[in-house]
């Protein structure tokens, strides 16, 4: 016997700091009525009426406008987007019948987008529209899965919609003739803009789009997002500085519809018997597969790739017969795979397909109705992000059913329903002054017919990422790519960009070919292709996994279980395994840490269980381990710090329960164990998770004398410092004793 706990969140935002239709008299411009009334016809046969929030931004793009639209998963905010500038385009060609026989105009709307995967849906979405409405506008995608032969004919006629990723723009900015090609550019709609705006590649996209507005000073710019907590800063990121080093101007629009999103949990027969640890969850598969046959499509999200490659084999030994209509997707399988899935998922023939965070974007697959979170989501917006993938349209409810893989992920389950009630969702905080990227930027440039120093220099300063950047600062990145920088001015291939008559530009074209090749490169693990001997690619996957198999050795990746043959010019070539055994790789860099909002709401449930207070099913559930907590130890209350300490054969243990994630547990290990060896020779071995961190000493560590030092333990007294210090010893004895 199993239940299901269920939580009802109906999600609307509360706008804050936005215009609205009233308030702004210029907003007030109708859009022309026989465009509008067409528009409204598209909907109208569609069972649909535009929104007040899509007249909203239609008007604003109207009066010239940029902006950010902030609304739920599946609430219409591509349309919101889309059809701004096509009304514009209609009213500037009022008679309708003449609409098909106009010429296609050239590429008037850029659209980004995080996801190659999203960028075909997103294609499709587009399209749709245009026949019906009798307009000649045509639509292309640009990413690294579309031939050279499809982008070298997309420069010579340039589509009147180009929807690419932050790389593929900032290779079209290396086109010696790029500024012909955006000559007529209207708009450009970044998508899915909470996902960039935290990275480099939300940087990326920052300059792009100061190159951009350089070239047409009235271009509009408009994000679309739908779970982000900042939204004053990712419109201020979004749309870059004036002349003034001020913010510029834009509206803030937000749909104000009510969406139900449902999370409910499988919640173990009896949790006492439950494990206490792990992440993998497989002892609830029979109970996962009893709910994929609820409903007609399913997605199982897991929170890296192994435990996808692991859950796809499990389900698929539970169900043979399901062989066929269960797929994976992560992002390292190829694109042929990823889109034959995606595929298989818009056409409804797929029963289920297990994922990671490779299928979060605004990917509207409308046969899905189903969908499941394997482990904690790590925080409340990749939750309702995940949630939005069922139900994808207004007034559909949205259900996403946690799984748990140990007892206490049923705490945070109930913590990310009480936060997503309270609306305490996470920002995103963007990133500032990267010089890489700023580097990377200048050869760009170079490439793309060259640049004036201080012209550029204001261009730049234009973005949020680099409004603080100094002239030292400019004259280093400058000097660097010209003279390779100190380190390297005696190399010729490290001179980029020569100097011509006061214009830096890149003459090489080795240099070019090179940078082009690289561009949006974040340096990480190696990767090695993975392909049938005499047969297709399947994937790549981490250098440090192939490194230690031994021709013969069988491992399971893209679903299959394969036999290694030999590494040869960067590809793992394999043939299929007869066992039906094999490992399965683990690639680095892929496990979430729990997001602060999400550790404040776990902290807040457990101060609730620590005055008796148990809401809802799975903290009802939980309760035999939490009352063993309390009678071992303590429930620490919102404003305590729990620290247990315990002696076993291994040696003296001090565990410290912050619940800030792993990332931050991890520093603060090195840091109080630094400040103890201060008062006292000691060698730690630390250990950290989301929940807190443990120190492992051979003889008893100075924890009472550290709490009572002056300096104290918990002082941020030198703080920068000692955090520094503390690390490098961390990595020096990891060194050590590799």
């Amino acid at each position: 016997m199993w239940t299901h706990s269920t939580g009802c969140v109906h999600y609307c935002k509360t706008p804050r700091a936005t215009k609205t239709l009233s308030e702004d008299k210029d907003m007030s411009v109708p859009t022309p009525s026989v465009a509008l009334s067409t528009v409204e016809e598209w909907f109208a046969g569609r069972g649909w009426t535009p929104f007040a929030f899509q007249h909203e931004v239609w008007n604003a793009y109207q009066s010239g406008e940029s902006g950010l639209i902030h609304a739920a998963t599946g609430a219409g905010k591509t349309y919101a987007a889309w059809f701004a500038p096509l009304l514009q385009w209609m009213a500037q060609h009022p008679r309708r019948a003449n609409w098909a026989t106009e010429p296609a105009p050239s590429l008037r709307v850029l659209w980004i987008t995080p996801l190659r995967a999203l960028a075909a849906d997103t294609e499709q979405a587009l399209r749709e529209p245009l026949a019906h409405l009798g307009l000649p506008w045509s639509v292309a995608r640009r990413t690294g899965d579309v031939s050279s032969h499809a982008k070298a004919k997309q420069i010579k006629d340039p589509p009147s919609t180009l929807i690419t990723t932050p790389e593929s723009l900032s290779l079209l900015l290396s086109q010696p003739d790029a500024r012909t090609l955006f000559r007529e550019l209207d708009a450009v709609i970044v998508d899915e803009w909470h996902e960039l705006m935290s990275s480099k590649r939300g940087v990326q996209t920052e300059l792009c789009l100061a190159r951009l507005r350089r070239w047409r000073p009235h271009l509009r710019t408009w994000g679309l997002s739908a779970t982000l907590g900042n939204l004053e800063r990712a419109l201020a990121v979004l749309l870059g500085m004036d002349g003034q080093g001020h913010p510029r101007a834009g509206r803030l629009v937000q749909g104000m519809l009510p969406k139900e999103i449902v999370i409910d949990s499988l919640i173990p027969e009896s949790v006492e018997r439950f494990p206490w640890a792990g992440h993998m969850g497989l002892k609830m598969l029979p109970r996962v597969v009893a709910a994929i046959e609820e409903g007609r499509t399913a997605l199982v999200f897991t929170n890296t790739r192994n435990q996808t490659e692991r859950w796809y084999q499990a389900l698929l030994n539970q169900r043979p017969d399901w062989a066929g209509e269960i797929a994976l997707h992560h992002g390292s399988l190829s694109a042929e795979a990823r889109r034959w899935v995606e595929d298989g998922l818009r056409e409804g023939y797929l029963r289920c397909v297990v994922c990671t965070s490779s299928l979060d974007l605004g990917v509207d697959f409308s046969p899905v109705d189903r969908v499941l979170q394997i482990g904690s989501p790590k925080g409340v917006a990749r939750l309702l992000q995940r949630a939005g993938r069922s139900g994808h349209q207004p007034g559909i409810v949205s259900r996403v059913t946690c799984v748990p893989t140990h007892a206490f992920e049923l705490v945070e389950v109930a913590a990310v329903r009480q936060a997503l009630l309270e609306g305490h969702i996470e920002g995103r905080e963007p990133i500032e002054q990267p010089l890489d990227l700023l580097v990377q930027h200048l050869v760009t440039v170079g490439i793309g017919g060259g640049f004036a120093a201080d012209e550029l220099f204001d261009e730049i300063r234009s973005t949020y990422a680099f409004h603080k950047l100094t002239a030292d600062e400019w004259k280093w990145a400058l000097d660097f790519v010209v003279y390779g920088g100190r380190a390297l001015d005696a190399y010729p291939e490290y001179k980029r960009v020569v100097a011509r008559d006061g214009r830096y530009v890149v003459t090489d074209r080795n240099i070019a070919s090179r940078h082009r090749m690289s561009i949006g490169t974040i340096v990480g693990e190696a990767q090695l292709e993975v392909r049938y001997v005499n047969g297709p690619s399947l994937g790549a996957m981490p250098e440090a996994f192939i490194g230690w198999l031994k021709p013969g050795d069988r491992f399971i990746f893209a679903g299959r279980v394969l036999e290694f043959v030999r590494v040869r010019e960067m590809t793992a070539w394999v043939k299929r395994a007869r066992s039906s055994r094999g490992a399965i790789p683990r690639w680095t860099g892929t496990s979430l840490p729990l997001s602060p909002e999400l550790g404040d709401a776990v902290r807040a449930r457990l101060a609730d269980a620590s005055a008796g207070k148990l809401d809802g099913p799975e903290m009802e559930a939980v309760e035999p381990i939490l009352l063993l907590q309390a009678k071992w130890s303590r429930i620490p209350r919102a404003d305590e710090l729990l620290i247990e300490r315990v002696k076993t054969r291994d040696g003296y243990h001090l565990f410290f329960y912050p619940y800030a994630g792993k990332l931050v547990h991890q520093g603060l290990a090195a840091l109080f164990a630094y400040r103890m060896s201060r008062l006292q020779p000691i060698t730690f071995t630390l250990t950290a998770n989301d929940y807190g961190f443990e120190l492992l000493s051979p003889e008893p560590a100075p924890l009472d004398e550290a709490l009572a030092a002056d300096p104290a333990l918990f002082t941020t007294y030198n703080l920068i410092e000692d955090i520094h210090a503390s690390l490098n010893a961390s990595v020096r004895a990891r060194r050590q004793f590799r």
